[in-house]
């Protein structure tokens, strides 16, 4: 029996250094598996890069393979942070989350800003929350002081403003929450504004 498999330490190969055409293939790979940022596409391949290392005489230039990627438009940052941005208010996240994920995300300032949800869609966001975690009108029984606290930081964790905490915590029932949404979706069919998730 081989006495490297007796032991159980098996010895792994290292892996075989990068070249142009074998970290395009890494990109594409990982492009076509993942929705992602240039930012983000472009941290994953420098990582590739230090753990396998370059084996061409050119020098790696992974911002040009990723504007590249960007160009052909296998990457679009916008279309990524449009849905992130959907899917984080879907969950019952605030503005703050939402624009904290784009940020780590590499999504630059402008797409950033033009991702930011109007009052319906923060509100819709902290009803979902509370709904989905049970707080305020949507709890089996109304809260005591401390939990009503412990309620409300847990809002403001998932990124809401301390105002719409407190109106959805402190609602007398889920109609009052319900009405809250709506006196700002109406308002903005007025103004015909607001990024909306429904």
């Amino acid at each position: 029996m081989d006495s490297n498999r007796q032991g159980g330490t098996r010895k792994r190969r290292a892996p075989k250094p990068l070249s142009a055409a074998s970290m395009e293939e890494l990109a594409l790979s990982y492009v076509a598996r993942f929705s992602t940022t240039a930012a983000k596409l472009e941290r994953y391949l420098a990582r590739k890069l230090r753990e396998r290392g370059w084996e061409d005489d050119r020098e790696a230039d992974v911002p040009a393979l990723v504007r590249r990627f960007v160009d052909k438009g296998y990457v679009d940052d916008e279309v990524w942070a449009r849905a992130k941005t959907g899917d984080l208010l879907r969950r019952g996240y605030g503005e703050r989350r939402v624009n904290q994920a784009l940020g780590q995300a590499g999504v630059g300032e402008g797409i950033r800003e033009s991702m930011r949800p109007g009052d319906a869609t923060k509100r819709q966001a902290a009803m979902r929350l509370a709904q989905r975690r049970r707080f305020g009108p949507f709890a089996v029984e109304p809260p005591d002081k401390d939990k009503r606290e412990k309620q409300i930081a847990a809002m403001l964790r998932a990124g809401h403003s301390f105002d719409h905490a407190r109106a959805v915590i402190d609602a007398p029932d889920e109609a009052a929450v319900t009405d809250w949404v709506s006196e700002a979706e109406d308002a903005e069919e007025e103004n015909d504004g607001g990024f909306g998730f429904s």
